[in-house]
Order: C-alpha cells, then sequence, then structure tokens
C-alpha cells in the first residue's frame, strides 16, 4: 500500500522516527513516501493516492505542530488511516483521537507499524472510518517495549544532509552533520522526562551492524560529523563502547557527539578518555539546575558537587561539556538563577552554554511524573489541551518575567549573530536588574579555547525559543548554500512563552 510518513519537527537533524520504519516497511512491499516538513513541503499527490498516514512524535512541540496539521491531513485524504507513533502519542491520546488518529503507537513502534500497514493492505481490511466516527479502541497495544531486530535505516526521499544543522567550530567553519541512535528508552526514572511515561525504566538498543553501517551510508553522503540521538549514551555502557571503538577504527577522521546524564559521567568517568581519543568533540548533559532541592525533585541522581566533579573532569581532560539547564521552576527563586549564571561565568562555561538554555521554563505534560508529587497539583492550573501541559505560574512574578527577556535577549541575539559571551553579558545585567541588585562587572577572561557547537540548539526534553511558532502549511524556508562563515539553518518551530521543560 502507499505510506506517508510524517516528521514535523526534530532537532535539525534527519528524523529517525522516518528513516527506521521506512526501511522496515519498503522491506515488506509497501511504497513508503517521507516527509519532514522542518525542510519540505506536503506532497499533496502521495497523500492522497496513501492508505496509511503516520505521524512521528518524539517530542512536545512535534505534537502541537501534528495538532494543527492533522485536519488538513483530514481534508486532503479523508479515507485514509491516521496513525500517530512515537514518544508522545499515547501521553496525547484523547486530544489526538479527537482529531481523528485511528491508531496511536508508542515505545518500540517500527514493528506496531508493519503489523498495522499489513492488515490495513490485507483484502478483508475494512474501510478507513470518516472523521466523524467515534474512535474504536485499537486492536494493537498502545505501547509496546519488545526486542526489535532492527533495518539498517532507509534515508531515501528526505533532503540532504547539508540541508540540516550542521557542526560549528569557531575559527575553523563548519562540518556536515549526520545522525543516528544507538539506543531507546533511559534506565532512570527523572520526574520531568517524556520518555519515562512511556519506557518506564526500560532500554533498548539498536544492533551495532546496523548502527555501523548506517553510520557508513551518511558518511558516504558528506556526513563529516555524528550526532547521536540516544536519550543517554551511556545507559548501555559496553553497547556504546564497542560502537565508538569500530566507529573509530573505520572513520579515524570523523568526529561525534553524545548525550550523557551527569550521574553516568561521574560513574564511568574512566571511559571519558576513550571518547574524547575516539573523536568525541563535545558530551551534552541535562543539568537542569545547581540547586539540590530541585534536583531531588527532579530525581535526577546527581547533585550540585556532581557536577561540579565532571565540569573539573573535562578541563583536565581537555574535554567538551555542553550543560543545559531548566533554570525556571515554581521552586526556583532569584538567587537560585543568580547563583546560576555566576558559577557558569567562574567556571569558564559561557560559550558552553546556548544563550536559550538560560531561558527555558519547566514543562509538565500528560503523564509526567511530577504529578506524582501532592504539591504539583496546588502550583499547576488545568490541562491546557492546546498548549499539551499542566500551565503553572512563579510566586515571584519577577520570575516569569524574567524568563521572558532571556528568551528574547536569546532570539535577538541568533538574530544579531552575537557572540555567546556578548548576549550572556545582556544575561547577566538583566538578571540582576530583575533582582534590584548592582550587576558586578564581568573581568574579561582570557580567550577560552574554541567551543564547537550544532546551529540548531539542542533541548533535553524541551522546546525551542519562542519567537518562531511556524505555521503548517507555510512553505518552510530552505537554508542558504553555506558561505565562507558557516550556514545558514532554518529557524524551528516553537511554543509559547510558558511552554517549556
Amino acid at each position: 500500500m502507499n505510506i506517508v510518513l510524517i516528521s514535523t519537527y526534530e532537532l535539525g537533524r534527519q528524523p529517525f522516527g522516518l528513516v527506521s520504519p521506512a526501511a522496515w516497511l519498503r522491506k515488506r512491499g509497501h511504497l513508503v513516501t517521507c516527509l519532514d516538513l522542518t525542510r519540505q513541503t506536503l506532497n499533496r499527490e502521495a497523500l492522497a493516492s496513501a492508505g496509511l498516514i503516520a505521524i512521528y512524535l518524539p517530542m512536545h512541540t512535534a505534537t502541537r505542530l501534528a495538532a494543527q496539521l492533522v485536519p488538513e491531513l483530514r481534508r486532503e485524504n479523508p479515507q485514509a488511516h491516521l496513525c500517530c507513533y512515537g514518544l508522545y502519542a499515547p501521553m496525547n491520546l484523547q486530544l489526538l483521537q479527537s482529531l481523528g488518529v485511528q491508531t496511536l503507537l508508542g515505545g518500540e513502534f517500527e514493528g506496531r507499524l508493519v503489523d498495522l500497514a499489513e492488515r490495513l493492505a490485507a483484502p478483508s481490511a475494512e474501510p478507513a472510518a470518516s472523521q466523524m466516527t467515534p474512535p474504536r479502541a485499537q486492536s494493537q497495544p498502545l505501547v509496546s517495549l519488545e526486542r526489535l531486530s532492527f533495518e539498517v535505516p532507509d534515508r531515501a526521499g528526505l533532503p540532504a544532509i547539508e540541508k540540516y544543522a550542521h557542526l560549528l567550530i569557531p575559527g575553523d567553519g563548519f562540518r556536515l552533520v549526520g545522525s543516528t541512535e544507538a539506543s531507546r528508552g533511559c534506565k532512570h526514572l527523572c520526574r520531568h522526562c517524556p520518555i519515562v511515561p512511556v519506557y518506564k525504566g526500560v532500554f533498548r538498543i539498536v544492533q551495532r551492524e546496523v548502527v555501523l553501517e548506517d553510520l557508513r551510508r551518511q558518511i558516504a553522503s558528506g556526513a563529516q560529523h555524528i550526532s547521536f540521538g540516544d536519550p543517554d549514551f551511556f545507559n548501555g555502557i559496553g553497547h556504546a563502547l564497542e560502537i565508538i571503538k569500530a566507529f573509530h577504527e573505520e572513520f579515524p577522521a570523523i568526529t561525534f557527539d553524545v548525550t550523557i546524564k551527569i550521574e553516568h559521567l561521574k560513574k564511568y568517568s574512566r571511559h571519558l578518555a576513550t571518547l574524547r581519543d575516539s573523536g568525541c568533540l563535545f558530551v551534552i548533559s541535562a543539568v537542569e539546575s545547581l540547586a539540590d532541592t530541585f534536583l531531588q525533585i527532579l530525581d535526577k541522581g546527581h547533585v550540585r558537587a556532581d557536577f561540579l566533579a565532571v565540569v573539573e573532569m573535562f578541563r583536565k581532560l581537555g574535554m567538551t561539556l555542553h550543560p543545559t539547564f531548566v533554570p525556571f521552576s515554581p521552586w526556583t527563586q532569584m538567587e537560585d538563577f543568580l547563583d546560576l549564571l555566576r558559577v557558569i561565568y567562574e567556571e569558564g562555561l559561557i560559550e558552553n552554554v546556548a544563550p536559550i538554555q538560560l531561558g527555558i521554563r519547566l514543562l509538565i505534560p500528560a503523564g509526567s511524573r511530577l504529578l506524582e508529587l501532592p504539591e504539583v497539583h496546588s502550583l499547576v492550573g488545568p490541562f491546557d489541551a492546546q498548549a499539551l501541559v499542566f500551565p503553572w505560574r512563579h510566586s515571584d512574578r519577577r520570575m516569569d518575567l524574567l524568563s521572558a527577556e532571556i528568551q528574547q535577549i536569546a532570539a535577538t541575539a541568533e538574530t544579531q549573530k552575537l557572540s555567546r559571551t556578548a548576549a550572556f553579558a545582556k544575561i547577566w545585567r538583566a538578571a540582576h536588574d530583575a533582582a534590584g541588585t548592582s550587576a558586578p562587572i564581568l573581568a574579561t577572561q582570557e580567550a577560552a579555547r574554541a567551543v564547537p557547537f550544532l546551529s540548531e540548539p539542542w533541548y533535553c526534553c524541551a522546546e525551542p525559543t519562542p519567537a518562531q511558532f511556524v505555521a503548517i502549511g507555510a512553505s518552510p524556508a530552505l537554508p542558504a548554500a553555506p558561505s565562507a562563515t558557516g550556514p545558514s539553518s532554518p529557524k524551528p518551530p516553537a511554543v509559547s512563552a510558558d511552554q517549556f521543560v
């Protein structure tokens, strides 16, 4: 049958959630069209002939955009079977069903998508229900955690990798970036993480030879750097080390980045030199906060002292750490935020932190483990079905105003191509102004080592800046050809100023 797989947003990468199931479905004889709506417009001809249209929902922004898209898909092809799959599909069951989505798949979705396609393609298959028909209970489980034998991702039909996020190296231009996943799910139960309600502490690996063959094909297509999209690359330390060892032996000139918890960076510190020597340019880590009280609420598995110890380890090893944060929450006080800025400055991390990271607000979606805490119910309002969150306001109005101001500083800094140091100085002054204190003068620091970073910022369970929430249906701006100073990437869609995690 004709199948259309759609991604509305996935952090500037070629969506693994399209290319992996595409390989499974094509192997079984289905005609699959992949559409990444951050880089492509809707293919109405493909939609019109599709028997199955499936939308990938790996994160909050993607889900909000999909909610806008579903009614248009229904108009384009009212007979197609609509499916949503990925982390946020089961978490938003009622909303998606109310829009006419007939099948929802969470967890390990490839095999279930194949089962659905085979059932729909069978001669005895019932015609698709109209959009006005009340949804029936689906025959497949909402969440599957089965162990899969993966197929090598099939990236045919998507824009070339040069159209996606690039690696920027100050003073040394840029590199084309490929991406893959070596594992999914997570062993940990952080309360704010959207992985937890679906995987509940389970993680699954993608077989090593599948990962390596995917990398070979992307490197043959021009990739000079690989971004591993695993929630935590060290969830399966043996699996991870085998992959990077084989990868580095075969492609010693290709660099990569990974995401690893502070907890794991400490526990497996003896392996950090192996990462460095294998070509790891930087490690992303969701630090979230330096306030131990908030870290305990989040059940992050580390404390402030652990983060500072990891920073020192990276400094001694000559490695680059990209910490990410959730600086604004109902529990975060003004002095906590000023302390965060001070530590970033004193530890020489200004260039390591994207300015937008300093404006992010906590997001509490449906299914969040934060809702297990009785105190949270007194902090949040009723579920907002449009924003897909339980909204909250800080008891200190200055904190909400400061978050919005910092988000605007970050957006302006990107537009004006300000350095991270210049943007930090503006945030530093804004925070002290909000606190009603004089901003200490930031001493000129020695030139920091060039810090490589991706042209589209990374967010742990978070969403991009609220400056550009794009309406589905508008033609996305394709990136300009790379220039001498680096590439221009399309701007990510974003949500309202309150909807960050």
